[in-house]
Order: C-alpha cells, then sequence, then structure tokens
C-alpha cells in the first residue's frame, strides 16, 4: 500500500529548517486536539472502574454505554435507536479507516467519493480499500458544500460526508442532507456522514442537523444506506477516552459487527464506563461550547472574520499557504497548517487552517499576534 505522507508530518518538513523567533512562546493551532482537561467526573469514572481491566471488553460494547450513546442520540437530534442500530467504536478514526475496507470488499471496482479538502483517514481507506476516488471539491463557490452529478452517484459504492466540515468549518442543513439520503436511496450506494463536530457549535436556535434526523424527514425512518459517526474527543475534551460510535442501517451494522469482532479494536472496561458518563451529560459540553464562542469573538474582533456556525476552526484565506506558514513560524513562532496538506488537486491551495483550541487569554494574546503578522 502506498500511503500519502500525514499532513502533521509534511508540516515538520516545511519548517524543518526554519528557526523560529523565541521572542514568542510557540503557539500550535495545527491539530484539532483540545486544551482543556477533560471533566473532572468522567476521570473520576475512569480512576474509580480500573479493577475491570481484568475483564475482556466485547468488540460490541457494554449495554450501559451503548443506552448511553442511544440517549445522546434521542436528546441532542430526537431519534430513537435501538440497539441493533448503533456500535460502539475506539473512537472514530478506526471506524472511518476500516469501514471502507468492509463496505468495498466485495465489490469488484470499488468507488467511493469524500470531500476534498478532507480529513486524511478517508484517502487511507480508499488506498487500503484499492478503491477509485471521486474527490468532491469544497470552493467558496459552492459555500463549502459536497455535490456529486447523477453520472458520478452511479458509480459510488459509498459517499463520506463531514459536516459540520473539517477544515471549512461549512455545515449542511437538515434539507440538503436529506437530498443526499434520497440519492443515497435511488442510486443505492451506502452514505456515511462523519458528525464529529456536531456539539461544537453556538447558536442554540440553529445547531448542525444529523443525517439520521433527515433521514426520517424523508421518509427512510429504518436508515436503509445511512450510516453516521460521531465521537465523544471534542464534545467533552476526552480525544484520549477513545470513544465514538457508528449508528443506522442495522442491515449494514449486523454484518459490520461481525467483522469488528476479528478486528480486536475493543475499547478496555474502565473506559467504556467513562465514556458513558460523558455521553449521559450534556452539561460540561455547554461549557466547552462557551470558551469556543468566545474564542470565535475574539477571532471577530481582532481578525475580522464571520464567526463559524460549529467547529473550532477557521480557515483563513491568504495569498501563498506555504510562505505564509513557513515565515509566520519564523517571525511570531505559531503554527498553521497550510490548507494544500489537507486537500488535492489544487484544492486547498491559498487556506490556511487554524484551531482555536486554546483559553480565552491565549487565544487573544496568538490572534493578536497572527494579526501583527498579516498587517506586517
Amino acid at each position: 500500500m502506498n500511503f500519502e505522507k500525514y499532513p502533521f508530518e509534511r508540516l515538520n518538513e516545511l519548517l524543518e529548517d526554519i528557526k523560529a523567533n523565541e521572542e514568542y512562546e510557540l503557539s500550535v493551532l495545527t491539530i484539532g486536539e483540545p486544551k482543556f482537561d477533560t471533566p473532572e467526573f468522567i476521570q473520576k469514572s475512569l480512576k474509580e472502574n480500573t479493577n475491570l481491566l481484568q475483564k475482556y471488553p466485547a468488540s460490541s460494547g457494554t449495554p450501559e454505554l451503548k443506552e448511553a450513546m442511544i440517549n445522546f442520540v434521542q436528546k441532542r437530534f430526537n431519534v430513537k435507536l435501538e440497539m441493533s442500530q448503533i456500535i460502539p467504536t475506539f473512537g472514530t478514526r478506526e471506524v472511518l479507516f476500516n469501514f471502507p475496507q468492509f463496505a468495498l470488499f466485495d465489490k469488484k471496482n470499488p468507488t467511493i467519493a469524500f470531500p476534498n479538502p478532507f480529513y486524511q483517514i478517508y484517502e487511507g481507506a480508499a488506498t487500503a480499500s484499492r478503491a477509485e476516488v471521486i474527490h468532491m471539491d469544497l470552493t467558496i463557490e459552492n459555500d463549502f458544500k459536497a455535490n456529486l452529478s447523477d453520472e458520478e452517484l452511479r458509480k459510488c459504492d459509498l459517499v463520506i460526508l463531514n459536516y459540520p466540515n473539517n477544515p471549512t468549518a461549512a455545515d449542511m442543513t437538515k434539507e440538503e442532507l436529506g437530498k443526499w439520503v434520497k440519492k443515497a436511496i435511488e442510486f443505492d450506494f451506502i452514505l456515511v456522514n462523519d458528525e464529529c463536530y456536531s456539539e461544537i457549535y453556538f447558536d442554540e436556535k440553529n445547531k448542525p442537523a444529523s443525517l439520521l434526523e433527515a433521514s426520517i424527514e424523508v421518509g427512510n425512518s429504518e436508515f436503509k444506506n445511512v450510516l453516521v459517526m460521531n465521537s465523544i474527543s471534542k464534545r467533552s475534551s476526552a480525544p484520549g477516552l477513545r470513544s465514538g460510535f457508528i449508528a443506522g442501517d442495522k442491515n449494514i451494522l449486523e454484518e459490520y459487527m461481525k467483522y469488528r469482532t476479528y478486528v480486536g479494536c475493543a475499547s478496555p472496561m474502565p473506559l467504556q464506563k467513562a465514556a458513558a458518563a460523558a455521553w449521559n451529560d450534556e452539561s460540561h459540553v455547554e461549557g466547552f461550547r462557551k470558551i469556543y464562542r468566545k474564542n470565535f469573538e475574539i477571532a471577530q474582533e481582532i481578525l475580522g472574520l464571520k464567526p463559524s456556525i460549529a467547529t473550532f476552526y477557521i480557515w483563513l484565506k491568504v495569498e501563498d499557504e506555504l510562505e505564509f506558514t513557513r515565515e509566520l513560524f519564523k517571525e511570531k513562532n505559531i503554527k498553521v497548517l497550510p490548507g494544500s496538506f489537507l486537500g488535492r488537486n489544487g484544492i486547498g491551495k491559498g487556506y490556511v487552517r487554524i484551531a482555536l483550541v486554546e483559553n480565552e487569554t491565549k487565544t487573544r494574546e496568538v490572534l493578536t499576534r497572527l494579526k501583527d503578522f498579516i498587517d506586517g
């Protein structure tokens, strides 16, 4: 297999010969990893259940964890799932990588479509599946909304959406997602939405929708051909818990569960206990949303940027993203991620991704530094 280098490895190579300005503390705005402590009640649950390390964890997850995830989906999206319609996963990175391999294995000439720019695990999954890739280019002209022609849809076996979107911070309405559901039925392909940023939003009246909601809205209440993936990492500042799920079409999930039994990536029991506590609680999530909301207000104040609807990313337009990244690191000791490292075929050029994952004080200081650099 020939995998492309990960964006962060490429970034290290881009900056390796540069000596950063040591007058400033290093600020890393490249990775979508919250810089806040995991809430104490989650840590407490983990510590109190270390005795469960003596048990082998079931690949299917504990009933307690599945119920917590089902409760989350019902409270957040008003969608009531059955136990057969959800599988706990070891975060979502692993399922985004291995589900396409499962789904495309029996296809003679498999084809997968996903947004461009993208989370690189999508591309890795396509490589591992020996699949032809159709890139759905996200540009300012199409409001960063994924789209395919009917001719392209006829070729697809699997389509991955990612809304709210990393890296552009764009979102799709329930109506827009519903159109995708109808296409999945009409052209008989599996449709997945990676919803890992669904809980980082800033307007209670304009919450990101789930593909599950959209599926019910257009009459597909059994979620035929429809799946979503979500994770606790962003919403609970707990990426180390590695707690995610895949949910939707129970017929697909029944066979996928057999596959997962062989994969052997079950979450340890203490982690499942802590994850269940986190999925069942919403108050701590609102606390994190307030932090990110404030960070975007600071970005609007300092950089004059319109706040995002969701995610904690800024997709910043620049003239030359590689030169911008190098000079910003050299002059201000700030690391950002060039958009071209996240895209293919020229998509992502002229942009950098900035992750606003620090506290208010640090965010204000580093964005002021960034503004000084831009004004130069």
